[in-house]
C-alpha cells in the first residue's frame, strides 16, 4: 500500500506519554528549593516542551543566571521522585506504534528531555524497539521550537522531509516541524490546547493516537488529498468539541 508519510518523528512527553503531574511536582519542589515565585499548575504545565535551561527565563525573566541552577536542582528532584510516580503510554498508543512499525514506518522521538532519561522510558514502557532514533534536548544546539532536532533525524537517517511528520501536543512541536520543512500534526489529549496547534499551523490535529494509521494511509480512501476530517479546518471536529 502506497502511504502519504513514511516517517514519523514524534515527541515524547505529553504525545506519547502522561508525565504532566510528575513534571508540574517537579517543578514545584524546584521552585520551592530555589525560592523562586510561585507558578501555577497551568503556567508549569504550558512550558513543558522547552529545555530545562530555557525555562527560567521564559517564566522569570527578572531573575538572572538561574538556567544552570534551575536545571541542576530540577534533575535532582526529578530523580529522586520519579519512581513514586505511575508513567504511562496514552491510549492506543502501544497498539498503534505496533501497527505502524508493522506496516514498516520509520520512526523516532524529538524530545526536550534528556536521552538518557528517554532511552529509560523507553525501555521501561516496551517501545525501545519501535524508534530507529532517539533526540534528546542535549544533543541538539537549539532545541524546541528551532528546527535543529528534527534536521538532525532527517539527516542522520536520510529521511525525505516530505515523506515525514512531526506529531506533538505543544505549539512548539509544531513550528519545530514547520520550520524543517515537515507536515506537522497536534494532538488534543496532552499538554496544549487545540487554539494553541491552530495557531501554530498544524496540517493535522487529532484527539486519538490511532488516528495516525488513516493519516498515514490517506491514499486508502482512493484519493492523494488528506480526508476533510483530518485536517486543522475541521479541528474542532477532530478534537470532539
Amino acid at each position: 500500500m502506497n502511504m502519504k508519510y513514511r516517517n514519523i518523528i514524534f515527541d515524547f512527553d505529553g504525545t506519547l506519554v502522561d508525565t504532566a503531574a510528575l513534571i508540574i511536582e517537579t517543578m514545584h519542589r524546584t521552585i520551592s528549593a530555589l525560592s523562586l515565585p510561585d507558578k501555577s499548575d497551568e503556567e508549569c504545565k504550558a512550558i513543558i516542551g522547552y529545555r530545562l535551561e530555557e525555562i527560567p527565563s521564559i517564566l522569570w525573566p527578572e531573575i538572572p543566571d538561574l538556567a544552570q541552577r534551575y536545571a541542576t536542582v530540577y534533575r535532582e528532584i526529578f530523580n529522586s521522585i520519579k519512581d513514586s510516580f505511575k508513567i504511562r503510554l496514552y491510549q492506543h498508543v502501544f497498539d498503534t506504534l505496533t501497527e505502524l512499525n508493522h506496516k514498516g514506518i520509520g520512526m523516532a522521538i524529538a524530545s526536550s528531555r534528556s536521552k538518557a532519561s528517554l532511552q529509560e522510558y523507553c525501555s521501561e514502557l516496551h517501545i525501545a524497539d519501535y524508534f530507529r532514533m532517539l533526540v534528546g534536548g542535549g544533543d541538539v544546539e537549539h532545541g524546541k521550537p528551532a528546527p535543529d532536532p528534527v534536521n538532525l533525524i532527517l539527516k542522520t537517517q536520510k529521511w525525505d522531509k516530505d515523506e515525514t511528520l512531526v506529531v506533538g501536543d505543544m505549539n512548539v512541536d509544531i513550528l519545530m516541524g514547520k520550520r524543517s520543512g515537515t507536515a506537522t500534526c497536534g494532538v488534543t489529549y496532552g499538554n496544549g490546547s487545540v487554539s494553541e496547534l491552530e495557531d501554530a499551523g498544524a496540517d493535522y490535529i487529532i484527539s486519538d493516537f490511532s488516528n495516525l494509521i488513516r493519516i498515514v494511509e490517506c491514499l486508502f480512501y482512493g484519493t492523494s488529498t488528506v480526508p476533510e476530517t483530518f485536517t486543522t479546518s475541521s479541528a474542532a471536529t477532530m478534537a470532539g468539541r
